[in-house]
């Protein structure tokens, strides 16, 4: 069955850094990108960065641009989002989903798999 697997959530203090993988069991004719979200209490879901397949392209959030870092590895049909200069209002959960990435599009979308999500908390 299809599914996305989101791993390495955790609490941090502001300032620190996390390290999230996202496995991917999709069959690769039902996607060409990957994206990930987030959603803190109360706030709408937000798109955090996606990447194409191949890695050619990727999108970023403006809240996170310069900050947070999305790359494949291929090895192990994931993605990673690096997440530095974590700040309070990083604080959610995250999810990835698998889609796909329309041409002359800026991001990814058409998600048709999402994963069940890792908690990501910032303190001050």
């Amino acid at each position: 069955q299809a599914r996305l697997v989101e791993s390495g959530g955790d609490s941090v203090q502001a300032g620190g850094s996390l390290r999230l993988s996202c496995a991917v069991f999709v069959a690769t004719y039902k996607y060409n990108c990957v994206g990930w979200f987030r959603q803190a209490p109360g706030k709408e879901r937000e798109a955090v960065a996606s990447i194409l397949n191949g890695g050619d392209l990727a999108y970023y959030g403006d809240s996170v641009k310069g900050r947070f870092t999305i790359s494949q590895d291929n090895a192990k049909s994931a993605v990673i989002l690096q997440m530095n200069s974590l700040m309070p209002e990083d604080t959610a959960m995250y999810y990835c989903a698998a889609g796909n990435w329309a041409r002359g599009a800026m991001a990814c979308g058409q998600y048709n798999t999402w994963g069940q999500g890792t908690q990501v908390t910032v303190s001050s």
